[in-house]
């Protein structure tokens, strides 16, 4: 009887000790088919070349963004046409500058304030 439960009990360990190192693997299935990713190779893919990690402002406060002003806006504007500028609006995220081209015509230049780039032009 007792050694019977000593074969039981080294039974029970080695199937343990077999299970264990397929526990630290996982199946992908993806665009290339399935296959299996050791534990070591869960992290994803490489970061972009002159990523250094995220960024620690345990230094101070992280840098204010910058966002265009009216004067900005406007210059943005006329380098699109606009001769006249009559009013500039802050939206939340884009600045509408509106007045007219040369010929007169009603102009209208949609402007995201955080980087200046020109969203529209009516």
């Amino acid at each position: 009887m007792i050694k019977s439960l000593i074969r039981a009990g080294l039974v029970a360990g080695l199937a343990l000790t077999s299970v264990a190192p397929s526990m630290a693997q996982s199946l992908e299935i993806g665009p290339n088919g399935v296959r299996v990713r050791p534990d070591d190779d869960r992290r994803g893919p490489p970061p972009p070349p002159g990523y250094d990690g995220p960024r620690d402002y345990r230094d101070g406060p992280p840098p204010p963004r910058r966002e265009i002003g009216e004067r900005e806006a406007a210059r943005i504007a006329r380098s699109e046409g606009m001769r006249e500028v009559d009013d500039v609006y802050r939206q939340r995220r884009s600045i509408r500058v509106e007045g007219a081209d040369r010929r007169g015509r009603d102009m209208t230049v949609i402007i995201d304030s955080r980087s200046g780039d020109v969203i529209d032009v009516r």
